[in-house]
């Protein structure tokens, strides 16, 4: 039976499957389906050659080789730095799946190692007769830079997504969900497999899954991700995760975290359990980046996929998860556009929280989600409805550099860009000034404390009487004074525009003096080095809280 024939047959099928999944009514409406781009063996090839090559990374310094043959054949590679020269091999495991009434070829996995970082490495997958392929191991420090893409699929517009993400330099690819588009019809898989070769067995593709690799239909096929799980296994063991459908890994001073939207995420999950368990783990020190891959995103002003419980119910119970582990940057596919948000956090901007990117704009069959939601919302910053891909150049522990790039433009020229910082560095951000100020803010409040200074931050900056993030005139003057003259110079940049609490900053060395003048009245003065005269750079009457009636404290 060819494959229309099989897509026919299964068509009620599928129907139910995705009633019974997805359980949920769309008010999109999508345009018709484009065909798919079937990929066959190529005919100088045998049932024992090695086709499907894709690899993945395994801890740091080590990779997975995995291929597909049509016959038995052992689960061998030799690898070896120098092309044509003999290498050490190792020897991994074979699997197989069955589907219905398909039977997948042989599934060989080697994992190799230990590499050397950002090294070209030449390999053979089975017999000595397999071609020589070769690929690049990710460097061990920034920069590093990641090729980002979600909803993949296998079309012309798949095709010309991949042509531009070769172009790119890029050392590891990222891909939140929704690979080959499948959808129940097998040999879709292995078209898949040998469409992606060419990138995926040169660099490791690092995925998760999204709703187009359940595969699961009532009372047929019970058991979700069959051929997603054997086809594509991740280093999950690696991170304590108990399923290939959530794990995280290290790479180049990133940590990087895969979460599943179709596998159980609520508080008692076990994947809610392992992401509070990960995210307790990070070093900082030695990742001070930290990203996440979703599949239906938490924030969507596109018309498409609104009011799932993938993305409702996820982001109720692991929002918050995210907000306090600093995350940088979260990316999600599911929704067939591309839209970037501020740094966002339960609904608002919020300067500590993730920047929410929506990448789901591979070149999938379903075509364009062109609708979105008007006006649009302060939150959301850029918005197209484009086939395209996404690079992110983390250049080192602080910097990093998000361009979107359209397959429409044929130059390699960045449709949409955003220069971030790494929230670690960011002292207003640090887990201990926000708990502190959680848990002790309303206590100063209450006993009308005048002033509160703080060091840490290397600059000088005088807020107004604040609590609560809002002026309020019995509250404290908070100045911070962290401009002493250390060794790690000034912190010289500021969040723009700047908020109305925040009355005078500059980023100088200096030293400031309160001069209490009596019962009521205080002198605040900063003076900074670079002025020869003793003059006040900024000052400030202030006057004291217990001498105002209006904020008298209450017996």
């Amino acid at each position: 039976m060819d494959l229309r024939g099989l897509r026919l047959v299964l068509t009620f099928a599928v129907a139910l499957a995705f009633v019974g999944f997805i359980g949920g009514v769309y008010s999109y409406n999508r345009p018709p389906m484009r065909k798919d781009l079937i990929v066959r063996r190529l005919e100088i090839l045998d049932d024992s050659s090695p086709q499907q090559v894709h690899i993945s990374s395994v801890g740091e310094d080590k990779m997975r080789i995995s291929w597909i043959t049509d016959s038995s054949t052992p689960a061998t590679v030799e690898y070896t730095t120098t092309s044509g020269a003999q290498g050490t091999s190792v020897t991994g495991t074979t699997s197989s799946y069955d589907y219905l009434t398909y039977k997948s070829g042989e599934i060989h996995e080697v994992v190799i190692g230990p590499l050397n970082p950002n090294t070209v490495y030449y390999y053979r997958c089975g017999s000595n007769s397999a071609p020589e392929l070769n690929f690049k191991t990710p460097p061990a420090q920034f920069p590093i830079n990641f090729a980002v893409v979600g909803d993949l699929g296998q079309t012309d517009w798949t095709k010309s997504t991949l042509q531009h993400i070769a172009q790119s330099n890029y050392d590891m690819l990222l891909l939140p969900g929704d690979l080959s588009y499948a959808d129940f019809i097998q040999p879709l898989w292995d078209s898949f497999g040998r469409l992606v070769e060419p990138l995926a067995s040169q660099r490791p593709w690092m995925v998760t899954q999204g709703n187009h690799e359940a595969e699961k239909i009532p009372l047929i096929h019970k058991e979700p991700f069959t051929a997603y799980n054997a086809r594509w296994r991740m280093p999950f063991e690696g991170s304590g995760s108990d399923s290939n459908l959530y794990y995280s890994f290290d790479v180049a001073g990133v940590h990087v975290i895969m979460l599943g939207s179709y596998t159980d995420f609520g508080p008692t999950s076990s994947q809610y359990s392992w992401l509070q368990a990960d995210l307790g783990k990070i070093d900082r020190n030695k990742t001070p980046w930290t990203v996440v891959l979703i599949h239906a995103p938490w924030y969507n002003t596109n018309t498409a996929h609104q009011g799932e419980k993938e993305s409702i119910d996820m982001k109720a119970s692991m929002e918050k998860l995210l907000y306090q582990a600093r995350v940088d940057v979260v990316f999600a596919g599911h929704v067939h556009a591309y839209e970037r948000f501020t740094r966002v956090y339960n609904g608002n901007t919020d300067n500590c929280a993730p920047v929410y990117i929506n990448i789901g704009d591979g070149g999938n069959r379903e075509g364009l989600a062109s609708k979105y939601q008007n006006p649009k919302p302060d939150i959301s910053l850029f918005r197209e409805a484009s086939f395209g891909h996404g690079e992110l150049n983390v250049v080192n522990s602080t910097n990093a550099l998000w361009t979107w790039h359209r397959n429409d433009d044929d130059e390699a020229v960045a449709s949409d860009s955003l220069w971030l910082t790494s929230l670690s560095s960011e002292p207003a951000c640090e887990k201990e000034s926000i708990d502190m100020k959680a848990s002790m803010e309303k206590l100063l409040y209450q006993a009308r404390v005048d002033v509160v200074f703080a060091g840490h931050v290397h600059a000088y900056e005088r807020f107004t009487r604040v609590y609560n993030g809002n002026t309020d005139n019995c509250a404290p003057v908070y100045i911070n004074i962290g401009d002493g003259g250390n060794r790690e110079g000034l912190a010289s940049k500021y969040q723009n525009p700047k908020p109305d609490i925040s009355l005078f900053r500059e980023a100088s060395f200096g030293h400031g003096e309160l001069n209490v003048v009596n019962s009521t009245n205080a002198l605040w003065t900063w003076h900074r080095n670079d002025d020869d005269e003793a003059v006040a750079s900024d000052s400030l009457w202030l006057t004291s809280l217990s001498s105002e009636p209006a904020c008298k404290v209450q017996n």
